[in-house]
Order: structure tokens, then sequence, then C-alpha cells
């Protein structure tokens, strides 16, 4: 049997569409499952090795699914179906992927980094993204909320990088060896190389490895940074030593001096002082 997995609120309430797009490829039997309204800890109990799991969605749809799945053990193969709006781990899994064809992602799930935010601890697929990305995805809820359709994450950041965005102080620690910076514009925690919609933030990470990337964009002021910016769609960034450093490690705590909203796969936490997330 192919289970073909939805969330029904994913990608504006549109979840179901994605979900459809796919079924127009399916000719053998198949089951409709809406993760929504699923124990995937126990759903997945009834599973045999000859079936096969479809997941459809994006990244936020793959977050949940990963978090209500880790630890549990699967006897068939996941694919996932790149219907979401960000596919930021369809990008770095497979480069110039094919959205109309499932990827294999069992491999990829079975072990990942967590991050700890506020006492809760929750594992995550691509990056945790704390500065003027998290500022990002809280604005555009905002604007979600307030009715907006389409919103062009990469103009938002420039437009909070010219005039909103108040650069805190951070205190960042790798692997036990801290650094503080004056002003940090993107203080990020990466298990794979892609965030934000296309940002190759971490162009060496390896999301099978057992390390994680911190990238830092630093102690510049909004013209600079915004010239320096661009480059981090395609990786360059991380030749402009005088703006942003990277460091590796298994463990890296950033503390900002006062609250700000972070991203986690996309999804926004508010009012967070601190992260620490391990591989």
């Amino acid at each position: 049997m192919q289970y073909i997995l939805f969330n029904q609120k994913a990608n504006n309430g549109k979840g179901k569409e994605n979900a459809d797009k796919y079924l127009e490829t399916v000719k053998c039997e198949y089951e409709l499952v809406n993760v929504c309204e699923t124990d995937i800890k126990e759903w997945v109990k009834s599973l045999k090795e000859e079936d096969l799991v479809v997941l459809c969605g994006g990244d936020g749809t793959l977050n949940r699914f990963a978090n209500d799945l880790y630890g549990t053990e699967v006897p068939c193969d996941i694919l996932l179906f790149g219907a979401g709006t960000g596919n930021d781990f369809l990008r770095d899994i497979k480069e110039n992927y094919d959205q109309s064809n499932p990827v294999s992602i069992k491999k990829f799930i079975e072990k990942l980094p967590t991050v700890k935010i506020k006492d809760k601890e929750v594992k995550f697929l691509n990056g945790i993204g704390f500065g003027i990305d998290g500022m990002c995805c809280e604005v555009a809820d905002a604007m979600k909320a307030n009715g907006a359709k389409e919103i062009n994450y990469t103009t938002l950041s420039i437009k909070l990088m010219l005039f909103k965005y108040k650069c805190p102080k951070s205190t960042i620690i790798v692997d036990g060896v801290a650094k503080e910076y004056n002003k940090t514009w993107i203080a990020s925690a990466m298990n794979g190389r892609y965030y934000g919609g296309g940002m190759k933030a971490a162009p060496d990470q390896d999301r099978l490895g057992d390390t994680l990337t911190n990238v830092v964009f630093h102690d510049k002021g909004r013209i600079a940074t915004l010239m320096a910016f661009p480059s981090i769609f395609k990786g360059e960034h991380v030749n402009k030593k005088k703006i942003v450093e990277v460091r590796t490690g298994k463990e890296i705590t950033v503390k900002f001096d006062r609250p700000m909203a972070l991203q986690i796969d996309g999804e926004t936490v508010t009012g967070v002082t601190e992260y620490t997330a391990w591989k």
C-alpha cells in the first residue's frame, strides 16, 4: 500500500491541493493521511516493509513529521514530494531537484540535531536563524495574519536591514570557545547548507556529518552588510572575512542581549534571548 501524507494547514491551507498534484501521478492503490489528525508514532506501527510512505509538503511539513516520528523505527521507505514554498531540504540533498519526482529521505531524518529554546527541545532539519532572518519570519507572519498572500522574503529582509532591524550584542559559544560581537545581523546554526528559501548559508555543511556550522554576519553598518548580503544565495559570503565568520562544532550556543525572534526551519519563535543547538 502507498500512503500519501499531507498537512492540511501547510502553504496557507493548500496542503490537500499539494497532495492532489502528486495524486495525478499515482497509478496504484493508495490511502490519504492528514498528519494534523494522526498520531504518527502510533500510525507507523501498522506499516509493513512492502509499504511506501510519500510525504507531500515543504520544510515546515517535513519538520513536523520528523519531530513526530523521531525515535520510531519505520519498516518501509519514506519519500518526499516537494510541494512547499521553501523546499531548502530538497535543495540541499538534491541539487537541481525536480519537484515532480519524490526523493527518498529516510536516512536523512533518522538522526537529527536538537535545539533547546526556553526549556523546550525540538529536532531541526535545515537551520536555526537568529537575527534579521528571525525578524523577517516574525514580520511575515504578521503580514499573513493581515491577509497577505504573496511575500517576498528577500525584499522584506533588505527593507528590515536598511531601516528597522537593530543589531543586538551577542555571545556565541562553539564547543566551549566563546566570542563576542557588538553588532549581530545573523547568527545561524546550520545542519544543511540552505535555509530561508534558497540562501546557501553554510556551503560546506554536511547534514549527515557530526557537526553543525555557525554563520555570523557581524560588526558592520547597514550599507556594508546590505552589499554583502546577496552573496549568501551562492554561498560566496563566506569569503568576506571582515563581515562573516564561520565556525563548526558539535554544540553551538547563541546569546543575545535582548529578546528577538528566531526561526526553526521557517517556523517562528518570538521573544528569545538564547538558544543551544547540538548534534
